[in-house]
């Protein structure tokens, strides 16, 4: 049992686990989570529950996949239903705050174990996304082209909001934390989520003439993989760029500013918990709600299996860490589950939670453990399912073939082996190992089942439709961006 101390978790969004200067990036200037890194414990093969933003936040609350609790996609918000780790601490006696988005439903009387939250965004109108509850025939969402239009040099909603979300942390670290007993505190940026406009002073750290084509992002190197095609058909993001490169490295030099003003934002908050001097009682946790492709193989945003997207950044620091430790065993943010209640010095409930803490993985145990990721959401026909155990990555599409990855001698994800017979055993162990936890068929039919009634109560298909594509979530006190 960890030493009850206080808990700081921050967290972005769509944060690519790999854009980050202690991960290796070329360009990515983080400086801040960094230093982090330096003295806490990174772990290298690290996931969310689901590669989009309201079921993962789901998972990352309550502590377990999408399976077992059944939040499927933007338009299905968690509400409070599931016992959360808030909802644990507040029960035991702690103060327990968040600062920021919360993607969460949102409606009068929703309790989602918070002691208080601040500055929060949830699911607009307590219904989110109506329009991705569709999911056969799915017709290609407007504003598409908006990605690639708005890239570049500025301010937005959403960067004023993280200012905001950065200076109450601080008012709070200083003024509100309490002294007594451990207390914990969620902080929850919403960059480097698009529109990929970064403040001037971030972006211009990226010439664009220093910034590559992205992997895989000419045409002719695409994969061909049929649920990817769907879904970038759906999306149609790479569209609004038109083939031209300059655009491209546009948007990746707001994506890299947006990395780099999230770190400062970090940093801001950081340095509030040192000026206090609550850094030596408190644990801080840095990780996303999950990645984004940023153009890999020509896709944007989230929604695949790739490590880019399904991955996130996951860092541990402060008192019983190791120190400049990297671990490269799988884990997931149900994980975190047990973590945060230990660290504050609450048992950790087993019965029906799959986590088990990071710091059991960071000191060798069950090296050979699998972890899972699930997509029931925007694009998909069938429900996309991954596996990670050791070097491989396995993923089970519901309607297509699946794909097998050698993480170890393809850390690229440049060669789908499932087709290979070398292979064929490995495939069949995997699927096996899947089948394991649950039973995809069934999951997929049971997401629909959900969405079928949502969109029923919705009114339908074509009200759905004809209510528009909410490009994005909108800050506190902005209206809704629908097309």
């Amino acid at each position: 049992m960890l030493a009850p101390k206080n808990l700081l978790v921050l967290m972005s969004d769509e944060h690519n686990p790999r854009v980050l200067g202690a991960a290796g990036h070329a360009l990515a200037q983080t400086p801040h989570l960094d230093r982090l890194a330096a003295r806490g414990t990174r772990f290298t093969s690290a996931y969310t529950t689901s590669p989009i933003c309201v079921p993962a936040r789901a998972g990352f609350a309550t502590g377990k996949y999408a399976y077992q609790i059944g939040y499927w996609d933007n338009a299905d918000a968690y509400d409070g239903a599931v016992p959360s780790w808030h909802h644990l601490l507040r029960a035991a006696g702690h103060r327990v705050v968040s600062i920021g988005k919360l993607h969460f439903r949102g409606l009068p009387g929703d309790d989602h174990g918070f002691s208080e939250e601040l500055l929060a965004m949830h699911v607009v109108e307590g219904r989110g996304d109506v329009k991705g509850l569709v999911r056969e025939n799915i017709p290609r969402r407007n504003g598409y082209d908006k990605l690639a239009k708005l890239a570049g040099p500025g301010e937005s909603p959403y960067t004023r909001y993280d200012r905001d979300i950065a200076a109450r942390a601080q008012v709070w670290l200083h003024e509100e934390a309490p002294r007594e007993r451990p207390w914990a505190l969620f902080v929850s940026f919403v960059c480097p989520h698009f529109p990929l406009v970064a403040p001037p002073e971030f972006y211009y750290r990226y010439p664009q003439d220093r910034i590559p084509l992205p992997k895989q992002y000419l045409p002719a190197k695409r994969p061909s993989h049929p649920y990817l095609r769907d879904y970038d058909a759906c999306v149609a993001y790479d569209l609004g760029f038109a083939g031209d490169h300059a655009k491209v490295r546009r948007a990746i030099a707001g994506y890299l500013g947006l990395v780099s003003f999230m770190d400062e934002n970090v940093g801001k908050v950081l340095r509030a918990l040192e000026d206090a001097g609550l850094a030596a009682d408190t644990r801080v946790v840095y990780t996303s709600d999950h990645g984004d492709n940023v153009g890999a193989r020509g896709l944007w945003g989230k929604s695949t299996m790739y490590e880019e997207s399904a991955g996130v950044p996951f860092i541990l620091a402060g008192p019983d860490i190791p120190a400049g430790k990297q671990c490269a065993t799988p884990v997931s943010h149900v994980d975190l589950f047990p973590f945060f209640l230990e660290a504050v010095g609450e048992p950790a409930p087993r019965n029906g939670h799959p986590g088990t803490s990071p710091l059991a993985a960071a000191a060798g145990a069950e090296p050979d453990r699998a972890v899972l990721c699930e997509y029931h959401a925007i694009g998909s026909t069938g429900g996309v399912s991954m596996l990670r155990k050791g070097q491989w990555k396995y993923v089970h599409c519901v309607r297509y073939p699946p794909q097998l990855f050698d993480l170890r001698a393809d850390p690229e994800e440049l060669v789908d082996l499932a087709g290979d017979p070398a292979h064929r055993a490995t495939l069949a162990a995997m699927e096996a190992e899947l089948r394991r936890h649950f039973d995809p068929e069934e999951v997929d039919a049971r997401a629909k089942r959900r969405q079928a009634e949502l969109l029923a109560r919705a009114g339908g298909r074509e009200a759905a439709l004809a209510r528009g594509d909410l490009n994005y979530t909108p800050a506190p006190g902005q209206p809704p961006d629908m097309n």
